[in-house]
């Protein structure tokens, strides 16, 4: 019966090993390569960027332990948990009345006319109640007072008469 010889082994036993090694390596390195595809797709939102890191975890074992290394620190389902819950917290704080102030962040009310940190005028008073007002409202809720120079006036349509159709007549210059 005749073995065929491994790197010239022609111990049976030995040879066995040395097929089952190799069989074991090629089985990590496949491993180390779907581990890095299933990896990079969990982590990483940009299709060409996973396939550079698949490209790089051909090479045999060292492409994947450069990708453990520069690969994100978190999973995208962590992140896209983590900003639902900053969301949901934002949300919280808006239905307490809690909001923060667009120039310096800090803590303010809804109805606080001035950010008691940075000093910054946040809303306009209503000249009639005092109340504070909404940029975007074209009347005061509170007391239904117009806002000067935000309410738009109507337009007064002018009816059309009947000297209103008859054609302009030609005025004549003096010395002419």
């Amino acid at each position: 019966m005749s073995v065929e010889a491994v790197f010239g082994i022609n111990s049976s036993g030995l040879n066995t090993a040395v097929k089952l090694l190799v069989l074991f390596l090629i089985v990590i390195y496949v491993a180390l390569i779907y581990y890095t595809y299933a990896d990079a797709r969990r982590r990483i939102d940009d299709p060409l960027l996973i396939g550079c890191a698949v490209v790089a975890s051909l090479l045999p074992f060292v492409g994947t332990i450069v990708y453990m290394i520069v690969r994100p620190p978190e999973y995208l389902d962590d992140v896209r948990e983590r900003e639902l819950e900053m969301q949901a917290a934002e949300a919280r704080l808006h239905n307490l009345g809690f909001f923060l102030c667009p120039h310096c962040d800090g803590e303010v009310k809804e109805d606080f006319l001035r950010c008691p940190h940075c000093l910054r005028k946040l809303k306009d008073a209503c000249t009639t109640c005092a109340r504070p007002l909404d940029p975007a409202w074209k009347i005061c809720p509170f007391c239904e007072s117009e806002i000067p120079g935000v309410t738009p006036q109507p337009r007064r349509r002018r009816r059309r008469g009947a000297g209103d159709l008859a054609e302009p007549t030609a005025v004549s210059e003096p010395g002419s």
